[in-house]
């Protein structure tokens, strides 16, 4: 019962991945007008980039976790990465 709970959760594809960042994009602007409001000036507009570009992070990592594999990779560091992921049989 609990991995069928679990699955829910889990983003296995590009769309979910895509929804889940505009859902964080929503709440990050919102939080950075709420900054505006309460720290006029410089420091508002300083804490509102930071809220939006956190979703830039966090939405490349999600993309590079959801890309499918066709074995073309611009990096060496990408092939061992996935190495070191494999378990031997």
């Amino acid at each position: 019962m609990l991995s069928l709970a679990k699955r829910l959760f889990m983003i296995k594809t590009r769309w979910e991945a895509m929804a889940v960042i505009y859902a964080l994009a929503l709440g990050a602007v919102d939080r950075g007008f709420h900054y505006l409001d309460a720290y006029p000036g410089i420091m508002g507009w300083l804490f509102f980039l930071a809220c939006t570009g956190t979703i830039f992070l966090a939405g490349a990592k999600l993309m590079e976790l959801t890309r499918r594999d066709n074995g073309e990779r611009r990096r060496k560091d990408d092939h061992l990465s996935q190495e070191l992921v494999e378990i031997p049989n």
